[in-house]
């Protein structure tokens, strides 16, 4: 039988490797009750070592509603974003294939190493991936329209959902802030969240590329729930525990 201080330790560590704890998964571990749990959550979060949401506990820096700005985004975890492009190049589809490219910093890494010699329909409502692939032989390129955030240099809005309401691609690369097991895949803002969401509904098959610093982090509002998407792609440094818990309800995990 541990200490409390040992068992809580050990619950604030499996937190970090999880990403997501429910309260009944550490009681049924420890063999304590759910009361106990509940208390040690609270301990650990005056801590500061998590947060407690309804039924668990997540990472203290798991919940948030600040979005980096593209600059920023482009300047982290640049090298494993690369490895995150080349791994997704073999889920392209073939030639005269169509998809679409979800702003962002990581579906920019893809679109950087797009092969020139594969013909491609891209539609895309990044700003940035747009100037990138116009020259591209290769590429038809279709942007869409809609208000643009200066934040994420993407079109998102009523006029973008719209458009994307005619489309059916093959596939969609979509960038994430956040991906649990519990809340899904997310966003911390409405607008975007629309136009993913319009996105998903516009693809045969839906890929999130997301790092590992973005999985075991809740956002503000869900764009996609674990089964709506097919495959996601992160790095080596992706915690075990949560890669599991994702595999288990049904989604690819596929570490570059």
């Amino acid at each position: 039988m541990l200490y409390p201080e040992e068992r809580q330790q050990a619950i604030a560590s499996l937190v970090a490797e999880r990403g997501r704890l429910a309260v009944s998964a550490v009681a049924e571990e420890f063999g304590v009750t759910t009361e106990t749990v509940r208390r040690d959550l609270a301990v650990l979060e005056r801590s500061g070592m998590l947060r407690r949401v309804h039924g668990g506990a997540v990472p203290s820096g798991a919940l948030t509603l600040v979005e980096p700005g593209l600059a920023e985004r482009h300047g982290t975890r640049s090298e494993a974003k690369r490895k995150i492009a080349a791994a997704a190049l073999d889920l392209l589809p073939a030639n005269d294939g169509s998809v679409i490219l979800d702003g962002g910093s990581t579906t920019a890494a893809l679109a950087d190493v797009l092969p020139p010699d594969r013909r491609l329909y891209v539609a895309t409502n990044s700003v940035p991936i747009a100037a990138r692939l116009s020259a591209s032989p290769a590429v038809t390129l279709h942007l869409l329209g809609g208000r643009v955030r200066g934040i994420t240099q993407t079109a998102v809005g009523d006029a973008t959902v719209r458009s994307l309401q005619d489309l059916r691609v093959d596939v969609v690369f979509l960038g994430t802030n956040g991906v649990s097991a519990g809340h899904g895949f997310s966003t911390p803002d409405e607008a975007e969240a629309a136009t993913k969401r319009a996105m998903v509904r516009a693809a045969q098959r839906v890929i999130v590329l997301g790092d590992s610093s973005k999985l075991g982090r809740e956002h503000l509002v869900r764009f996609a729930t674990v089964e709506e998407v097919d495959v996601l792609v992160t790095d080596s440094e992706a915690g075990p525990g949560i890669v599991a818990e994702l595999e288990t309800m049904g989604i690819e995990v596929l570490v570059a």
